[in-house]
């Protein structure tokens, strides 16, 4: 009796192990097929995406210049297209900045951007898209710096996908003893979207700036000014030797609308003020330096008098 027992607990242990093993399977079956609803935008795990394009950049200069910047994106995309693209469908997404506007006062803003893609539906639909992101670069003008820390914390949020600041990272220099950054934003683009949405697709990206001390100035005020920011759109193809990632190629052909630039007017200072200020902070601290001074003899004084006492 106890050894049917056996027979029939070590026959039950058997089939449950072999019932976990296929919903293993099944389970893993679901993640590689194609057409699977787990699928549709999550095929990024099994694309391989290249490092940061600034991280590229930085390689090979040290300082963000904007003509170096130029001959760089012209030469490293150059071998990052996508090659499985017909030679007439090269020019696919249209980008264009729709707005861009500071959001706040003082020192602390936020820069707005709202960019709209124009899409081919006829030319992307004879590309097998797995997953895209849309790449924002944004060359920061000098005696302005984001915050890596507060970048973190928006990508922690899921805000972005990806978020990476490049340059001088130095937060405490003063804007004429600084050198430019770069932000690199990485946003998740549906593969349906490109497709079905005839008129394009618009996303919105709100980067935190801080203001650098800038140097002092007569009007009391430093202008700088936001040029546009550079787009890119990299995605993973079928076509792609181990579903590696490409970028295709954007441009917007001459037909981009002008729109007002970013102007950030930040304090700096008047300058004819520079010598009375100067005073002022000199007698200031001779003053509580003289206080502290008078007040440690006092409090010592005290003491004496009160352990004489007890004496």
């Amino acid at each position: 009796m106890e050894s049917q027992q056996r027979v029939q607990f070590h026959i039950y242990d058997n089939v449950a192990i072999i019932l976990i093993l296929l919903a293993g399977i099944g389970i893993e079956v679901g993640r590689c097929e194609p057409n699977s609803e787990s699928n549709n935008f999550n095929t990024n795990v099994s694309c391989s995406f290249k490092k940061h394009l600034l991280t590229s950049y930085f390689e090979k200069y040290e300082c963000l210049l904007d003509s170096n910047f130029q001959d760089f994106i012209t030469n490293e995309l150059h071998f990052r297209m996508c090659e499985v693209l017909p030679d007439d469908l090269r020019l696919v997404i249209r980008p264009s900045v729709l707005q861009r506007h500071l959001i706040g006062e003082g020192s602390h803003r936020h820069l707005s951007s709202s960019i709209r893609f124009d899409i081919d539906p006829k030319a992307v639909s004879q590309l097998s898209i797995h997953y895209c992101e849309v790449i924002f670069v944004e060359r920061l003008p000098s005696g302005v710096f984001a915050d890596p820390f507060e970048l973190q914390h928006l990508l922690q949020r899921g805000v972005f996908a990806d978020v990476a600041v490049f340059g001088d990272t130095n937060l405490e220099l003063p804007s004429f003893l600084s050198n430019r950054s770069a932000v690199e934003v990485h946003m998740k683009v549906d593969p349906n979207s490109l497709s079905t949405h005839k008129n394009g697709f618009e996303i919105k990206v709100d980067l935190p700036l801080h203001a650098r001390y800038q140097r002092l100035d007569e009007g009391g005020y430093s202008t700088v000014e936001f040029g546009d920011p550079d787009m890119f759109m990299q995605c993973c193809l079928e076509g792609k030797s181990h579903n590696q990632s490409c970028y295709i190629p954007t441009s917007n052909n001459g037909t981009e609308p002008k729109i007002g630039a970013a102007v950030w007017r930040i304090p700096s200072g008047i300058k004819g003020h520079e010598g009375v200020v100067s005073v002022v902070t000199f007698i200031s601290a001779f003053l509580s330096t003289l206080l502290i001074v008078l007040t440690s003899i006092f409090l010592s004084d005290i003491k004496r008098c009160k352990s004489s006492k007890q004496l």
